[in-house]
């Protein structure tokens, strides 16, 4: 068994139980399920390897003399780790808007913020349709004008949000530029998106 596999089964016991012990604080959980994700990505990577050189995905390496092949588009397989544990997060973020554990109690008098949902599964789908644009431009080779064009569709979750959320469309201007422009905000309006 490789030193890597061996390090993760070792800590992931007990990064579990912290992350039981301190389930009350999202950073806590946060950092120990980063942690997990890291180490999960370590073995996964290179057991993968086989498995993307079998179907196809890989390429010389032009920089060593030998001209050894590589495995292509492993980053999908972090990107795919880090979502994991990004979805598994919101449960924790959300923690403080469960109800008690009597239905009838008194004791819970918060609204659930969906708004704060809202931005964070908007942000999530950008993320999921940039890792879908990474892993079809190493496998269809994507021209240029379709890398462009993919990233602006794919922060349009972001936008809606944003524009629904708060609709803000100045920004600040750098303090170096100040006396230039003879202001410190400047409204970009529909610009701004």
């Amino acid at each position: 068994m490789a030193l890597h596999n061996k390090v993760t089964l070792a800590s992931t016991p007990v990064l579990l139980a912290l992350m039981w012990q301190l389930r009350n604080e999202p950073l806590a959980v946060c950092t120990c399920g980063s942690i997990l994700a890291g180490l999960a990505t370590w073995c996964l990577v290179p057991a993968a390897e086989n498995t993307f050189k079998r179907v196809g995905l890989s390429g010389k390496d032009m920089s060593k003399p030998t001209h050894p092949m590589l495995a292509e588009s492993m980053g999908v397989v972090a990107a795919t780790i880090y979502l994991i544990a990004t979805f598994l997060f919101i449960p924790v973020q959300f923690r403080s808007w469960w109800p008690a554990q009597d239905p009838h109690s008194p004791h819970n008098p918060r609204v659930f913020s969906f708004d704060r949902l809202g931005e964070y599964l908007s942000a999530l789908l950008s993320l999921q349709s940039m890792v879908f644009l990474g892993f079809a431009d190493d496998v269809f080779d994507l021209r240029w004008r379709f890398k462009l064009l993919l990233p602006t569709i794919a922060s349009i979750p972001i936008l809606i949000v944003y524009y629904v959320g708060y609709g803000v469309t100045h920004v600040v201007v750098p303090v170096f530029m100040r006396p230039l422009l003879g202001t410190h905000i400047v409204d970009l309006g529909t610009l701004y998106y």
